[in-house]
């Protein structure tokens, strides 16, 4: 298949204006980036950018530290760029300084091969030092995109060059790829901002070389796959190994394959990213279903209670996905955007924007968590409470960029089409093809499915519209006139004329029990409830105990409403409980169960345990 090269419209050109991600951003402006800065500052991580560790100090600096604090960094530029922050931005510039006076005289920084392994850099595959050094890119690449100040890119560059000249050029390190894939996918940014080709070199190099020779074992308890090291890139089918480090990877193999035209390895991410949705992804975005590796197990392995499903996954696939969009103009990917936007992602912080989980399960029961009564260790499940801040706190900083960066999901464009791959209240005002364009979207999506589009273009021939893969029926009026287009590949494509075109898209939005492949033993009989892209679940809080005894009716009315704390709608229906015989006993019968109506409350998924500790679950059984 032919590699496309549609192109995003510049981050700092799209203004989000209101509805469901204003909030958002706001909430991390305004709570968020000050709270992760005051949890990095509390565990010394801010402190570590002095390089003045001496062994026996009480805070000793961790190899993954430069990037939780690379991600704060760009999270607090993409803020920038819609709301100014003096404080923030002085903060940011004190730690760019401290790197740039810290940097060794050959372009290397790494805090913790720097002060506490002295000596040993570039000697252990699985210490982060090339993930943080991409996250550290990823950061200077924001910060002078949002400022203009270009000390921090100036270092990076010098940083990049080195690694060039060891891995690439010299091939004098003791391994040849990251450990943790994401510098790949950063050294393509690095690329297109600075139209430097060693930096090209240096990711394709990457991209070709995994899976290619011996490499350095990363630890003895795993193997090639947990790595994705099994066999070269273009060869692999599967997603296999620690969920995160494999997105980041297929990132990388996607913009490798963007840039250079690459239809084999193009087609590579495509089986990938296949099996990943169509085998091993849950239904609220999330991947990796093992704390085993935090890992892909096999096909249709996607256990609810024990779901790993970290947060940074679920951005990752969004990122991936996103980059499948300009490969391949196909709504399929921005489907799974969306779905990790008002889902897996999104659930990996509090509603306030102080707290955040690691993991984010499909099911939790309090009370089984110390089951294994006669044993010191207890059997690992995820935690029913955010944190503020964790041991290895890669997921704060990571949705804090996450959603400061949304407005960068919505618009791609090629030489003659505008694509609206999301639906999210906005203005934008850019340059397409060495024109000037404005685009308006308003729209309260997803609590409706109501977006009016208004567009101002002279050179642009068509625009297409994304018909989400849940949609049933839609309606679309241009310029007063109802239009009866064919989707294809999940987009509606419109003539335009020069000038203003006035766009009304209407999505049926209504609420719909979702089923699961019967391979998925823990989903059997039961169902998730969707409204639009958002999954939603049943909590203890009004539900009451024991959900696994609820039961929804499946012909029954859903009745939704909007939720301003929640920013979308809350769901009732009729179901039913079923209740033990008056004897009480362990088994019974089954024409002794006893069923008893009752009203089921559902709320979006993204917004559990944001009320204390309850019982939760996201599929129920259906009567």
């Amino acid at each position: 298949m032919d590699v496309k090269q549609l192109k995003h419209l510049p981050l700092a050109d799209v203004q989000i204006t209101g509805g469901f991600w204003k909030e958002r951003q706001e909430t991390i402006s305004d709570v968020t980036l000050y709270a992760v800065r005051d949890q990095f500052e509390k565990t010394g991580r801010f402190e570590a950018f002095e390089c003045e560790y001496k062994e026996g100090n009480a805070i000793k600096p961790q190899c993954y530290w430069d990037s939780d604090v690379a991600k704060w960094i760009e999270a607090v530029a993409y803020s920038l760029l819609y709301h100014p922050n003096e404080e923030l931005e002085e903060d940011v510039d004190q730690l760019v300084e401290l790197i740039a006076a810290n940097q060794q005289e050959d372009g290397y920084f790494n805090i913790y091969f720097m002060v506490v392994e002295p000596g040993k850099r570039f000697t252990d595959r699985n210490a982060h030092e090339l993930y943080c050094c991409g996250h550290l890119i990823e950061a200077a690449i924001a910060y002078d995109m949002a400022t203009g100040k270009r000390k921090f890119l100036d270092c990076m560059e010098r940083y990049a060059a080195l690694i060039d000249r060891v891995f690439r050029i010299d091939g004098s390190a003791s391994f040849c790829t990251p450990g943790h894939p994401e510098l790949e996918l950063a050294l393509m940014k690095l690329y297109r901002y600075t139209q430097n080709e060693t930096y090209l070199k240096l990711a394709e190099y990457f991209i070709n070389t995994r899976g290619t020779k011996e490499e350095q074992s990363l630890t003895d308890w795993c193997n090639e796959k947990y790595a994705q090291d099994h066999a070269p890139l273009r060869e692999q089918n599967t997603a296999e190994g620690h969920a995160v480090r494999a997105a980041y990877l297929y990132s990388g193999m996607a913009d490798v394959a963007y840039e250079t035209k690459d239809s084999e390895l193009f087609e590579a991410c495509r089986r990938i990213f296949s099996n990943i949705v169509d085998k091993r992804m849950y239904i609220t975005g999330s991947t990796g279903s093992s704390h085993m590796g935090e890992a892909f197990t096999v096909d249709y392995d996607l256990q609810n209670e024990t779901a790993y499903a970290e947060t940074c996954s679920a951005l990752a696939m969004a990122w991936f996905a996103d980059r499948m969009t300009a490969l391949e103009p196909n709504g399929r990917y921005a489907d799974i955007v969306e779905l990790e936007l008002y889902n897996g992602g999104l659930s990996g912080i509090s509603l306030d924007g102080k707290s955040f989980f690691y993991e984010n399960p499909l099911s939790i029961d309090p009370k089984l968590r110390n089951r294994d009564v006669s044993v010191k260790e207890q059997a690992h499940y995820p935690i029913t409470q955010r944190l503020e801040v964790f041991g290895c706190s890669c997921c704060p900083p990571n949705v804090s960029r996450f959603i400061a960066s949304v407005g960068n999901f919505i618009y791609q464009y090629d030489t003659d089409t505008l694509y609206v791959n999301q639906y999210i209240e906005s203005d934008t005002l850019t340059k397409v093809n060495d024109e000037t364009i404005s685009i308006l979207q308003q729209t309260r999506y997803p609590a409706n499915g109501k977006i009016n589009l208004q567009l101002v273009a002279t050179k642009l021939k068509r625009i297409a519209l994304r018909i989400p893969g849940w949609c049933r029926k839609f309606t679309v009026t241009m310029n007063e006139t109802e239009m009866t287009p064919n989707v294809e590949n999940g987009y509606i494509y419109l003539d335009i004329e020069p000038g203003v075109t006035e766009i009304e898209l209407l999505l049926a939005v209504y609420p719909r029990l979702v089923a699961a492949n019967p391979s998925v033993q823990e989903d059997a009989n039961k169902a998730a409830l969707m409204m639009g892209p958002v999954v939603y679940c049943l909590e203890g809080i009004e539900n009451g105990i024991n959900l696994q005894s609820l039961q929804v009716d499946a012909q029954a009315k859903f009745v939704p409403s909007f939720e301003q704390n929640y920013g979308v709608n809350i769901i009732t229906a009729k179901g039913y409980r079923t209740v033990r015989p008056v004897k009480e006993a362990l088994y019974y019968d089954l024409d002794e169960r006893q069923q008893v109506p009752q009203t089921l409350h559902f709320i979006p998924y993204f917004a559990f345990a944001n009320r204390g500790e309850s019982e939760m679950t996201v599929w129920v059984s259906v009567k």
